[in-house]
């Protein structure tokens, strides 16, 4: 890893249920990756819904999760897909450690975005509203490959992060490995 012992990623998932595919997802990417990247779950279900009046006196949740996010050296989001769009507990975190205006924790941050669902777009939709929210907050996201997962009753990744597919298996790594050729572009 040259002179980075250790990369912190800090993972972001969208769907707050404890056994979401999501979270599946989340684990499996985890277990794929090399030693010296470590993944830091970052909690987003009970924040406070942003409102402008915190900007005056930022609430302790909010300065939290903006330290954990400087503290990462790069991001993995990992969405669900509501109603064609990301999950509002997201929406909500991405704003919160946004502002106040001019204190924008996530920019210049390399990430990734995956997602899963049990429909054959597999968070499609959710993955492109992410992007251009990303996009605007100056978060370098890796474009390819993309990674839509659909879920059936089998598989292809089992509660622990097991992966149950081997081509599954095989496109999951090859998503890692180029995750972290991106993040090593960034990460000095």
């Amino acid at each position: 890893m040259g002179a980075v012992e250790k990369i912190t990623v800090a993972v972001l998932v969208g769907s707050l249920r404890e056994s979401s595919l999501n979270r599946r997802l989340a684990r499996a990417v985890e277990r794929l990756a090399p030693p010296g990247l470590h993944f830091e779950p970052v909690q987003i279900g009970g924040l406070p819904l942003y409102s402008q009046d915190f900007d005056v006196d930022y609430p302790a949740a909010g300065r939290q999760l903006k330290k954990q996010v400087e503290a990462a050296d790069a991001l993995l989001f990992v969405t669900p897909e509501y109603n064609r769009s990301i999950p509002g507990v997201l929406k909500n975190a991405l704003d919160l450690a946004s502002r106040p205006w001019g204190t924008n924790s996530w920019a210049g941050k390399p990430a990734a975005v995956v997602g899963a669902s049990i429909g054959a777009p597999g968070a499609a939709m959710a993955q492109q509203h992410l992007r251009n929210v990303l996009a605007y907050l100056d978060v370098p996201t890796l474009a390819q490959p993309e990674v839509f997962l659909q879920f059936r009753d089998d598989g292809p990744i089992d509660a622990d992060g097991g992966i149950t597919n081997a081509s599954t298996r095989e496109f999951l790594q090859g998503f890692v490995d180029r995750y972290v050729e991106w993040v090593r572009r960034f990460v000095v």
